[in-house]
């Protein structure tokens, strides 16, 4: 089995639009529509939608990869790197503070070309608190760069990328391709989708770095989809990704088997359109936290709003689990009398449902 990279055509990437049109005309509908939102919204409201993306974002390319970040170090961080609290600590988490500098370089710069320092820099931000690990730099192991699974001995080798000597060359084409194929490059690819999806695949089959390579190539996909529109694309498309990893895998390996990547890119077009609609959702949410507070702000005591602040913090999906009165507890440092006090208060003002009974009440918002 020749994978892409080792085939004669490797770079002359061969797709056709026919069954994606209707896709393509629902991601420019749909990133109009968001836009024309969002620009109604407030300032205060822009701002707080556009942060909750990043924190979304950062936490899962992280978890895509099987890191988990702690969303109030990740928030802390993008705040604070966006000068909007530069009063919060650092976070003890390097890896928190790293993506949260990765999120926003990307967005920061979203119209610049990209260079090999780009991608250097992005990748030491990214690899911050590592160990044992080349940053900043291409791999320049020996050993091959396969991407496996099973148990040693028994790996199955889903991948392997062109070796380490090769890798300055490719990314010297890609980075020309990157920049020549953006709006204003003497190769346009006008269609925003299906230069992110080719850019991802792209640079994920060359694998340039020791790790760290899905993040970055997700962060290389959103830079592509925001110089396409012109203006910082709001969505995580990591979000979508990490609701069926095994889709998104199943779909990244089957294009590196071949040049002809049609099935790649209708993937890659579906899920950010399923990315658009989560943004939708979010905006909604964003509103009706707005509407929720001027409603009941004064109706609530200090523990019951710093209660529903965290739980608003988790977005449209909701709080795992819904509140009970050990979390209350926890949150608030109130005791259990206080806090089951509290809480029935918060049922009876139907700003909490209770789910379950006995020891294991537990109760949702609703907004």
């Amino acid at each position: 089995m020749k994978y892409n990279w080792q085939q004669k055509d490797w770079r002359k990437f061969q797709y056709e639009t026919t069954s994606i049109e209707g896709l393509l005309f629902e991601f420019a509908e749909r990133t109009g529509r968001i836009s024309g939102i969002l620009e109604g919204l407030p300032e205060a409201m822009q701002t707080e939608t556009m942060i909750n993306m990043m924190v979304s974002e950062a936490i899962k390319t992280s978890e895509i990869e099987g890191e988990y970040l702690s969303r109030k170090d990740v928030m802390s961080s993008i705040k604070r790197n966006l000068g909007l609290q530069t009063e919060l600590p650092q976070s003890k988490d390097k890896k928190a503070e790293g993506i949260s500098e990765l999120m926003i370089a990307v967005r920061d710069s979203f119209m610049e070309p990209i260079n090999t320092q780009t991608l250097f820099s992005w990748h030491s931000m990214l690899m911050k608190g590592s160990k044992n690990i080349a940053i900043g730099i291409w791999r320049n192991h020996e050993e091959p760069m396969q991407i496996v699974s099973g148990a040693l001995g028994r790996e199955l080798v889903h991948f392997e990328a062109p070796p380490s000597k090769k890798v300055a060359a490719e990314m010297n084409a890609f980075i020309t391709w990157f920049n020549d194929t953006s709006l204003v490059g003497r190769n346009a690819i006008k269609k925003p989708i299906i230069r992110a999806a080719i850019a991802h695949l792209y640079f994920e089959s060359i694998h340039p770095f020791e790790d760290g390579n899905g993040r970055i190539g997700r962060a290389i996909s959103e830079k592509a989809l925001s110089q396409s529109i012109q203006r910082p694309i709001l969505l995580s498309l990591s979000r979508t990704i990490e609701q069926d990893k095994k889709a998104y895998y199943n779909a990244l390996q089957s294009a590196q088997r071949s040049n002809e990547i049609t099935p790649w890119i209708i993937y890659f077009a579906k899920t950010v359109l399923k990315a658009q609609i989560q943004t939708e959702k979010e905006i909604e949410f964003t509103l009706k936290k707005a509407k929720f507070f001027d409603q009941f702000e004064t109706a609530l005591n200090e523990r019951q709003l710093k209660v529903i602040r965290r739980m608003l913090e988790e977005g449209p999906d909701g709080f795992e689990g819904g509140m009970n009165a050990t979390k209350y507890m926890g949150i608030t440092g109130t005791s259990k009398a206080t806090a089951t006090r509290d809480l029935q208060n918060l049922v009876e003002q139907n700003i909490f449902i209770p789910i379950g009974g006995g020891r294991s009440s537990r109760y949702q918002i609703l907004i």
